[in-house]
């Protein structure tokens, strides 16, 4: 199927991407899975080539242009090759956009440029030992002491926590109300002291991610670090969390049309019983229905692009989005693998890294059961 969601400008835009993937991430992306993490060169090549902040005003070194296209491009080319590890989908998509639609003056001039330049790699922290989807059952506080706050919590597998030098922390700030009306983001920087990081989790896939538990132990947080509104913080993240869950189904799409490709590749090239594995009817029907399904997936993932642009993608259909393409992923990694036969099943084969890595997919962002709850009390029901 013909799809219309890009324009000139964005093939342009995604030559450019892709050339700075294949020579500064592809080659080197394996070693940075055994090592756990990406270098931060990688964060300053990439801002250098103007990857981040793409829709942050000119002036603080961003692309001067607010079209989630190019956020969508970048995010595609780096499932293309694999590059699990690289996190410029949750510095751009997710929180760059609290930073540029929350913060003041002050805050921009002191935040932005570095964060459009790669200097500055941001994280959010949103889970916690004992919280991951319901958002109103974290226990992190913050109290206010004088002309600021002193923060007291621990988060859990929060992505670029190692490398995170700017970490947008979500607290109670009201311990007395609801954590819908008594929640606050607060802006954590990498030396305050009380700040903490623990392990650098091991995980069944995205092994070059750094994923992170944080401390905050009497962290003196300065007032002028509050990001938008006290005790708005609950609000300001159901104005966001559309735009996170969009995104992750952009990566999955991406994910189920290289793996396909990749399949593809390998069932007509391999011979099984004298003839190629794509002859085998079974074959045909599995490639069939997979390659339908993620035709499908894109087409509706690109209109929610074009709504999120427009400003009218609702809450449900994001969650639809999310919950239906990572539901898809998973089913296209684990289809494909299934296709490969024993070599799926080793490292040297990347359908077998594909596998590992989507199977989070359908937790983070929201688990795929509480999008489903989203939709439901959406209908009214």
């Amino acid at each position: 199927m013909r799809h219309s969601l890009y324009e000139a400008e964005h093939d342009e835009f995604r030559d450019m991407v892709r050339a700075w993937a294949e020579k500064t991430v592809a080659p080197f992306h394996a070693q940075w899975e055994k090592d756990g993490i990406v270098p931060r060169d990688v964060w300053l090549s990439g801002g250098k080539q103007g990857l981040l902040g793409m829709d942050l005003e000119e002036s603080y070194g961003g692309g001067g242009v607010r079209d989630f296209r190019y956020n969508a491009v970048i995010d595609e080319e780096i499932v293309r090759i694999g590059a699990s590890g690289v996190g410029f989908g949750l510095h751009n998509d997710v929180v760059g956009p609290y930073l540029r639609d929350l913060a003041t003056e002050e805050q921009k001039q002191r935040w932005l440029p570095g964060f459009c330049s790669g200097e500055l790699i941001t994280a959010i922290a949103m889970t916690e030992p004992g919280a991951g989807s319901d958002l109103q059952g974290i226990t992190t506080t913050a109290r206010r002491d004088g002309d600021g706050w002193v923060l007291n919590g621990s988060k859990t597998f929060i992505t670029n926590g190692i490398n995170a030098d700017l970490v947008i922390v979500v607290a109670r700030t009201d311990t007395e109300a609801t954590a819908a009306k008594g929640t606050s983001l607060l802006v954590v920087e990498r030396d305050m002291p009380g700040f903490t990081r623990g392990r650098n989790l091991e995980k069944v896939g995205l092994k070059a991610q750094d994923t992170a538990e944080l401390f905050f132990d009497d962290v003196r947080v300065p007032a002028e670090n509050l990001l938008g509104t006290e005790n708005g913080g609950f609000f300001h993240l159901m104005e966001n969390l559309p735009q996170e869950r969009l995104s992750i189904a952009v990566g999955a799409v991406a994910a189920c049309e290289r793996v396909l490709a990749l399949t593809h590749e390998y069932v007509t090239g391999r011979t099984a019983f004298g003839r190629p594995v794509a002859k085998f009817q079974n074959t045909r029907f599995v490639m069939a229905e997979l390659q339908t399904e993620t035709t499908i997936a894109r087409t509706f993932v690109d209109e929610c692009i074009r709504q999120l642009n427009s400003g009218d993608l609702t809450v449900s259909d994001a969650a639809m989005a999310k919950w239906w393409t990572t539901e898809l992923q998973n089913k296209v990694a684990d289809r494909c693998l299934q296709l490969h036969g024993g070599y799926g099943y080793m490292d040297e084969y990347p359908v077998s890294k594909a596998w590992r890595d989507s199977r989070v997919q359908s937790i983070y962002g929201g688990t795929n059961e509480i999008m489903k709850e989203i939709i439901g009390r959406s209908m009214g029901l």
